[in-house]
């Protein structure tokens, strides 16, 4: 399923990434950007605490207090449990249920209802845009980023399993 493949090359993508910032020495990691994470560290948080965030809304959960950890450790050791969650939870969906609307409150306490097809493309869009700046940084800084083009996922994942999807 389309949407099951998207979430899966997020945290593929965000995996990448993760192993691009483990090479990097900590003041790398710090550099302030001047953007509003500022950093490569508080950047990948930040799409982490999103993830984890919108993991929750789907779940019917309360979403934890919104926290962008910075501590790479900590990202590298959660975000691929938090990921496994996300696609377990795929697993279930159907062309029906991905119809099906969902409410929730934004950060700021506003209430929305939306289908949870475009949630999902949502949480998979905003990852994408801010791993994107953090590519653009190991950039400026001389170092060169990872492939993360989607079409890099899909070539890779044919390469890897024989399918273009995971």
């Amino acid at each position: 399923m389309v949407f099951q493949t998207h979430l899966d090359y997020s945290a593929w993508a965000s995996d990448e990434l993760l192993r691009a910032a483990s090479q990097l020495p900590p003041g790398d990691l710090e550099r302030d950007f001047g953007t509003a994470d500022r950093s490569v560290l508080g950047t990948l948080g930040h799409i982490f605490a999103a993830d984890r965030a919108w993991l929750s809304r789907v779940l019917g959960e309360a979403p934890p207090p919104y926290k962008v950890d910075r501590d790479l450790a900590l990202l590298q050791s959660e975000w691929p449990a938090l990921w496994a969650r996300w696609k377990e939870w795929a697993r279930g969906l159907t062309p029906e249920s991905l119809q099906q609307t969902m409410s929730y409150r934004d950060m700021s306490g506003n209430p929305w209802t939306q289908p949870l097809w475009q949630i999902i493309l949502h949480v998979v869009n905003h990852a994408t845009h801010h791993r994107e700046q953090v590519a653009g940084f190991l950039r400026v800084m001389g170092h060169a980023p990872p492939k993360l083009d989607l079409i890099h996922y899909y070539r890779q994942m044919a390469r890897t399993t024989g399918s273009a999807t995971s």
